[in-house]
């Protein structure tokens, strides 16, 4: 199979580099280009490098970043993935759809347009085909689908497994999340060191906006949101990678602790029916171990070795009443970020919208 040409945007960010970490030596896709703002231009990855877990190849540190140009995108990208930041990613993002590109968001700036799917592939895989909808998909082929907030993308796997099962009336959750979530260099360290900071700017309300969205329906008339109550509380720890969060949940149903895990582990949707490539065998794992999940053992978790941190770790499965009680991980920068957008475009790509 020829493999499709794509962009990376905001190459010079923490999630820009994740891509080009991801698409490295993807089997479907080639990168033809890094691009940035106008100050990055001409700037080699290896001098703007931000991601320390990771060795990329000598050749790919010898790229240069060059500044986002539209229409060169437009003649030689079938897609782009984007890590801009929201303020420039709204008319970026709009101009390259309006030239026939697909555009895969991490971005904030399309994620509740009623046009615009907010994918993840695990739990609302559906929804994807709202993005034929879009006039410019119509015109040229182009379009925008986006990835959830990296917090929420965590919460909703586990979610969708137990609405599937049990049905949803209330949802309580709250985050300890990594300081990369904030962008590099993160938070700065008199801030954060020996400290949690519970707040994060806007963190509670996408979460709680953006769950709706993606565990409801999709109606003529647009995205039906999900019907039940959500309560979010977000903190930053002094975390580098990894998402922890604690959620409450009451059930439509009353199903019991070893109920919830058995639908938890037993969950599978159409990335692992497609075997698409970034798709974790197991996107839910639950650890029995009584200090479980942690982000030092588990913010990693996925196989195969491309799927290693997109798998979503739940632990400390308990019952209060006709409450149920969890703990749940995720890597925010792979799974919450680059990685969803990727595995995104592997569902587009084998659903037959990259056409």
């Amino acid at each position: 199979m020829k493999k499709v040409k794509v962009a990376v945007l905001g190459a010079t960010g923490m999630i820009g580099q994740r891509f080009v970490q991801l698409l490295e030596d993807h089997p479907w896709f080639e990168i033809e280009g890094l691009y940035a703002s106008e100050r990055s231009d001409g700037k080699k990855l290896k001098e703007v490098n931000k991601v320390k877990d990771y060795s990329f190849r000598p050749e790919t540190m010898e790229r240069r970043v060059e500044q986002i140009d539209v229409a060169k995108i437009g003649k030689n990208c079938r897609m782009a993935f984007s890590g801009l930041p929201t303020d420039i990613a709204k008319d970026a993002e709009t101009a390259l759809a309006g030239v026939g590109v697909a555009v895969f968001s991490n971005a904030a700036a399309h994620r509740m347009d009623q046009d615009v799917p907010l994918l993840i592939p695990e739990v609302n895989p559906e929804h994807l085909e709202v993005a034929r909808s879009q006039a410019t998909f119509k015109q040229n082929g182009g379009f925008i689908v986006t990835n959830a907030n990296c917090s929420t993308t965590g919460l909703a796997p586990p979610l969708k497994a137990m609405q599937d099962a049990f049905g949803l009336k209330l949802v309580c959750v709250s985050t300890y999340q990594a300081v990369s979530g904030a962008g590099y260099p993160g938070v700065p360290s008199l801030d954060i060191l020996g400290n949690v900071i519970p707040y994060i700017k806007n963190e509670e309300e996408k979460m709680e906006e953006e769950i709706h969205k993606m565990l409801g329906k999709v109606t003529q008339h647009g995205f039906e949101p999900a019907n039940f109550d959500m309560l979010a509380s977000c903190a930053r720890v002094p975390v580098i990678d990894g998402h922890l969060e604690s959620a409450v949940v009451l059930c439509q149903k009353d199903p019991s602790a070893a109920q919830v895990v058995k639908a938890l582990r037993e969950f599978r949707s159409e990335p692992q029916r497609l075997e698409l490539p970034t798709a974790p065998i197991f996107p839910i794992i639950v650890r029995d171990e009584p200090d479980r999940p942690q982000p030092h053992w588990d913010a990693y978790a996925g196989e195969p070795a491309r799927a290693r941190g997109m798998a979503v770790t739940v632990g400390r499965v308990r019952k209060k009443d006709k409450y149920v009680k969890l703990f749940l991980i995720s890597h925010n920068t792979l799974r919450g970020g680059a990685g969803g957008s990727v595995l995104n475009a592997e569902l587009a790509q084998a659903k037959g919208l990259l056409k």
